[in-house]
């Protein structure tokens, strides 16, 4: 009788022993985790971004000096920026497939743009040597390399978080744990578009 009465209490046991055990196995932290991975991630890239823009009213202003008769690419440059830093992010903004493409198509846009503007240096040799130009065309060069290295870290982090939402055991977690859980956007248009032209001084 009391091998049969200890062994109604080890039971109850063992079922949290084991409950615990599979629950560790299945890494019930791991969704929440990649979450706060991708947030990070995401606060690069627009560190990057923020820091292009601060770049964009100097290098107008200098062009502007030596080549004020090209109006039509700066004004292009100017209102591209507007466009690009005025977006309004809402909340759901990673989970949100518009307001993440319009985001997108909007940064390329100042790409482009920033791209004609540097193009146009090209037919100013005083403004080619220009100090203030060169040291501000080196930074926006580093700031591009800065934008690549921060969206390849965020579309990595964005992989492994959707992969844990659409894979097993990750899904069952996130349904049970995290039902609010949602797939991430990441970048659709390719790092070959996002290219600024290369200008030789």
């Amino acid at each position: 009788m009391r091998t049969l009465h200890t062994s109604r209490h080890l039971t109850p046991c063992l079922a949290a022993i084991c409950l615990a055990a599979g629950l560790a196995a299945c890494d019930v932290n791991a969704v929440p985790r990649r979450d706060e991975a991708v947030n990070a991630a995401w606060s690069q890239v627009l560190n990057q971004y923020q820091r292009r823009a601060d770049l964009i009213p100097n290098l107008v202003e200098t062009v502007k000096g030596y080549a004020h008769q090209e109006q039509q690419v700066l004004v292009a440059v100017t209102e591209a920026r507007a466009k690009a830093t005025q977006m309004q992010l809402p909340a759901d903004f990673l989970t949100n497939p518009e307001s993440f493409r319009q985001f997108e198509q909007n940064q390329a846009a100042l790409r482009g743009a920033l791209g004609r503007l540097l193009a146009v240096s090209e037919s100013y040799p005083a403004l080619k040597s220009d100090q203030n130009f060169l040291a501000l065309q080196s930074q926006l060069e580093g700031t591009e390399n800065r934008i690549a290295v921060a969206r390849r870290d965020y579309i990595g982090t964005v992989q492994a978080y959707n992969t844990t939402l659409r894979t097993i055991p990750g899904r069952w977690v996130a349904a049970v744990l995290y039902p609010d859980a949602r797939i991430k956007e990441t970048f659709t248009i390719s790092e070959q578009a996002q290219q600024a032209p290369q200008v030789k001084f």
